[in-house]
């Protein structure tokens, strides 16, 4: 799991069977600062999620079937929750 921030999301009027219903976000990875690591990634939004908000994504591809309790979901990314804060080495971060 990863620490993300929302910047957007995706619109798609036709999507795969499997994937109706659910929410496509675009994330960015953080690192332990709230920096951005790499490039944009599409996710599953298990967390109702939005933009602007610091999410824990899963970049494990069964990861969505298990939150989703869909064996047959499949999903590279998933926002599985919405942080409000963490702490590293005893510091405590609020990334908004």
């Amino acid at each position: 799991m990863k620490i993300a921030k929302v910047v957007g999301n995706v619109v798609s009027t036709i999507k795969d069977k499997e994937f109706e219903g659910y929410k496509l976000l675009i994330i960015r990875y953080l690192d332990l600062r709230g920096n951005p690591v790499g490039g944009e990634h599409i996710a599953l939004d298990a967390a109702d999620a939005g933009i602007g908000d610091i999410v824990l994504a899963n970049n494990d591809g069964g990861a969505a079937a298990m939150i989703l309790a869909d064996k047959n979901m499949v999903a590279d990314d998933t926002v599985c929750g919405v942080i409000d804060c963490f702490t590293v080495r005893g510091k405590t971060v609020k990334l908004k």
